[in-house]
């Protein structure tokens, strides 16, 4: 009978060249599986067949687990104190084994091996096929779409590979349909997922990119670089390119091609998606106005604490600026990674002048000055009372009205008013409550916003509303939300505590 075993062993091998040892794994698993079966529990069993003479022996197993864990199948676990009680130097994790009596292979149901032994065949075929397609470094998968599911996604044939276009990754309104040849941007290789083990996408900003490459020697040669892109997959999107080699070549006229040629070969590719090729800049002022192309930007302020532009246009450039449904400046801020505020000159004029007013308020009330002062140093770009207490002592000197008593006396009073701040700050935060205070997520200067509006527990901040903690701290929606629903998680936690008690 052994030598049966090894002669089936190597005939299956060489039938499906598969190694010998993948066909030996699917022998053990199909008799360990017939050897579970006489048990009424589940437990757990190994086989191991002797790769030389064909023998084999069959182990029941117990895995050893934390004390704490208690036993969640007794059949087939053993806590750490009783397996260290047998073998001190077993650790959780480890396996305690025994010896039990092996089952004939003629015993086994012949169709139930059989199957076994094929399914690991076919995992060993697809990994070896999968192994090879992936060894050749593409990025992009070409092929026929072999057939649509029932949930409308594609599977993509190569050769004897295959590859899952999901409806989700597809390009919007395209009309994909068996027997047709289709190209996309490999996004996922997961030989564990059932079916396919090849994710596609068509919508990814990364397939753009990956096409560009392809169409464009420079792009390839590194001569030139595409930094970002921005997709709305079927409509429009925006690359940003630079050039290695300026100005000998051309970033943007090189992207595009004689005649629109190269730009338009991905345009055909993307199902008529309109693509606009910009220079990328490392000035962020100038990015991001290449990126809201064609409007033209009348002028821009950058805030970088945070990290978003006001950029103004005249009422002729507004539409274009913003774009049908905000899809233009929506593009330029994906491609720039910056918050893009568009703003026709009055809405900008009113803005500055609310600004200017808070920091007028500011300056007279904690410097202590006149407006006429306050208003001198707003017009010298002074906004915080940080700014007036540490810029350099020769900047302020060099302002027009100001002499040297009136700039010390203005740096001490800002450095007093910093510190009675700062006291007040920590008086506030010292009312919070400990299980705030250890929320991740939370700084000093966010946990004063919060006791300034008597927000002094966890529970305090899990009962707010998202557009509450938005207007008290200045966090974005997206931000303020996961800081309540982080706050929320020990309610929970809680209720499946008490689940699990009754």
């Amino acid at each position: 009978m052994n030598r049966e075993l090894l002669m089936l062993v190597d005939a299956i091998s060489l039938e499906k060249n598969v190694e010998r040892d993948v066909v030996f794994g699917a022998i053990e698993l199909a008799l360990a599986q017939a050897t579970k079966k006489l048990y009424k529990d589940e437990v757990e069993i190994r086989v191991a067949i002797d790769r030389d003479s064909g023998d084999y022996e069959t182990m029941r197993r117990w895995l050893v687990v934390p004390d704490e864990a208690g036993l969640q199948n007794p059949e087939a676990e053993e806590l750490l104190m009783d397996a260290q009680e047998r073998d001190p130097q077993l650790q959780v994790g480890d396996y305690i084994e025994e010896q039990i009596e092996s089952i004939p292979i003629g015993r086994i149901g012949a169709m139930a091996a059989k199957q076994v032994i094929l399914q690991k065949i076919r995992e060993a075929e697809r990994e070896m096929l999968l192994n090879e397609f992936l060894s050749h470094g593409q990025k992009i998968f070409s092929g026929t779409i072999k057939r649509i599911d029932k949930s409308g996604d594609a599977i993509v044939e190569s050769g004897r590979i295959e590859a899952r276009l999901r409806r989700s990754q597809m390009i919007p309104k395209e009309n994909l349909r068996s027997g047709d040849r289709v190209r996309a941007m490999i996004m996922e290789v997961n030989p564990e997922l059932r079916g396919p083990a090849i994710q596609l996408s068509r919508s990814a900003p990364e397939f753009m990119v990956e096409l560009f490459r392809n169409e464009v020697p420079e792009i390839g040669q590194g001569v030139v670089e595409i930094k970002s892109c921005a997709r709305d997959a079927g409509s429009r999107a925006k690359i940003a390119v630079v050039s290695h080699d300026h100005p000998r070549v051309d970033p943007i006229g090189t992207t595009v091609g004689m005649r629109a040629s190269r730009v338009n070969a991905v345009t055909n590719e993307l199902a008529g998606e309109k693509i606009d090729v910009v220079l990328w800049s490392e000035d962020p002022a100038e990015f991001v106005i290449g990126a809201l192309s064609p409007a033209q930007v009348q002028s821009i302020y950058v805030d970088e604490e945070t990290h978003a532009m006001d950029v103004v246009v005249d009422e002729e450039n507004l539409a274009n600026a913003i774009g049908r449904g905000g899809q233009n400046v929506r593009l330029a801020s994906d491609l720039t990674g910056w918050k893009i505020n568009i703003m026709d000159p009055n809405e900008s004029a009113e803005k500055q002048a609310n600004e200017d007013s808070q920091i007028r308020a500011l300056f007279m009330s904690k410097l202590d000055v006149d407006q006429d002062i306050a208003d001198t140093l707003i017009a010298e770009g002074f906004t915080t009372l940080e700014e007036v207490a540490y810029v350099p002592l020769q900047e302020m000197l060099e302002i027009e009205d100001f002499d040297e008593d009136t700039v010390n006396e203005l740096r001490a009073r800002a450095k007093d008013a910093l510190l009675t701040q700062e006291i007040a700050r920590e008086q506030s935060v010292s009312q919070v409550a400990q299980d705030l205070r250890e929320l991740p997520g939370l700084d000093s200067e966010l946990l004063a916003k919060l006791a300034e509006n008597q927000i002094l527990s966890r529970d305090d901040l899990a009962d707010l509303a998202t557009d509450e903690l938005v207007e008290i701290s200045g966090l974005e929606p997206e931000a303020a939300t996961a800081l309540i629903m982080q706050a929320r998680a020990h309610w929970f936690n809680n209720d499946d505590e008490q689940a699990q008690q009754a």
